[in-house]
């Protein structure tokens, strides 16, 4: 059953998710015009906007994004509780789980466009997107996290913080290096390794920051996607002796993994018991739900994780809202915050706010041409500008360090200038 999210009340902190009825009407006009078509206003009708997301629930390995569908629910919610779109309601109907599986993702894609007929799939969350090029040609706008390379250059395609795996031509985000040499206190003279899984994504990974290492400054000694990508690895010594080893047998000054979390479990505490007393850092563990285990934390202690919008430390009042919005979509409870959370809250954000740009009239059209010059200032994520955000990152982001069981700014937010990728 399709279920629109209603709202109860009007404050955002008194909200509840609440289910209802199917809509009586899943694909209509909500008026006619010349040279339109029903694609242009798939799952637009004249109270109601149909959204659908795409996350990776479940994984082989036990990795998991569900909460980016929870984040999502929060930011549709005070979008309803404040009047909607435009005097539109979102009809959200949750998130398709596609299991990391490519066959998935492209199905997933495949059922919101064909059978639920949304207007757009917002948050895309997942390390595949094998249902990029179909979601293009369908013309249905599409909102993640930047991460894949169908995040740049698709017209139809937005990472909510902007491109952040480039094609030459574009460029790329110093977060990661400039607050790395930040936390060594300076990057000249200092070596970092960096290791990633053997895929695709890994290898690009190791492309991108290869670069982005050695431009901040950094002598960058290892750099390998050799790890395997369909199982974590029961024996991680070989790893470390050639982490360790690096260029005249001398340990780096940091060790940078491009993985998710079982894989950084397994490579850091690995490095520890070999005596490794430099900087750790990935961009990938900074979850409160992973502290529930006492070996986790201990292979986690230390670990500076890269992030790519306000902390939830900050003070900001967009945090305070984030936060309060989040308890009201989790039935008033409170939940741990993660960054899966986030994800899907400012990939919702991001459609909203270019669909009101959109005006009442909305189609596909009149959304991508609000989306030609939409810029907003001093979100989670920093100032916004598209279509630059299609080619090149925002350029924000902070680290935050894991330290006796609680998380710590390490580096704060801030926006840095891109370098150019080649």
């Amino acid at each position: 059953m399709l279920r629109p999210i209603r709202t109860l009340a009007a404050a955002a902190a008194a909200l509840a998710l609440v289910s209802a009825c199917n809509s009586a009407s899943t694909n209509g006009n909500s008026k006619g015009g010349a040279g339109d078509t029903a694609g242009d206003r798939r799952g637009v009708t004249a109270e109601s906007i149909k959204v659908g997301g795409i996350v990776s629930m479940t994984s082989a390995s036990g990795y998991s994004k569900k909460d980016t569908d929870l984040g999502a629910k929060a930011r549709y919610m005070r979008a309803n509780a404040e009047g909607g779109v435009n005097g539109r309601k979102i009809e959200y109907l949750g998130a398709e789980d596609d299991g990391q599986d490519p066959a998935k993702n492209l199905g997933a894609a495949r059922k919101l466009v064909q059978q639920d007929k949304v207007f757009a799939v917002a948050p895309m969350s997942s390390v595949t997107f094998s249902g990029a090029d179909f979601l293009e040609q369908e013309k249905v706008p599409t909102f993640g996290w930047g991460t894949l390379p169908s995040f740049c250059g698709p017209k139809y395609i937005y990472g909510f913080n902007g491109c952040l795996v480039p094609t030459p031509g574009g460029t790329l985000n110093q977060t990661w290096p400039e607050g790395i040499g930040q936390v060594l206190g300076g990057a000249q003279g200092k070596s970092v390794a960096i290791i990633a899984n053997d895929s695709d994504a890994g290898k690009f990974g190791i492309r991108t920051f290869q670069q982005g290492f050695a431009s901040a400054g950094f002598k960058v000694s290892y750099a390998k996607a050799s790890v395997p990508s369909t199982a974590v690895p029961s024996d991680w010594s070989a790893y470390v002796k050639d982490i360790l080893e690096g260029e005249g047998g001398k340990a780096p000054d940091a060790v940078v993994s491009v993985m998710q979390t079982p894989n950084n479990i397994g490579l850091f505490t690995a490095l520890k018991r070999a005596g490794y007393k430099g900087v750790l850092s990935d961009p990938t563990d900074y979850d409160p739900g992973l502290l529930a285990k006492d070996a986790t934390k201990q292979a986690l202690d230390g670990v500076h994780v890269l992030l790519q919008f306000q902390p939830f430390e900050s003070t900001d009042p967009q945090m305070a809202q984030f936060k309060a919005d989040i308890k009201a979509a989790a039935g008033g409870q409170d939940v741990p915050l993660n960054m899966h959370m986030l994800t899907g809250y400012m990939s919702a954000d991001l459609f909203v706010s270019i669909a009101k740009k959109a005006g009442k009239d909305l189609t596909v059209e009149s959304f991508q041409a609000a989306a030609q010059g939409f810029s907003d200032k001093g979100t989670l994520v920093g100032d916004r500008v598209e279509p630059k955000g299609q080619k090149d990152s925002f350029g924000c982001g902070a680290l935050v360090q894991l330290k006796n069981g609680a998380y710590e700014v390490s580096v704060p937010f801030k926006c840095y200038e891109p370098i150019p990728f080649k």
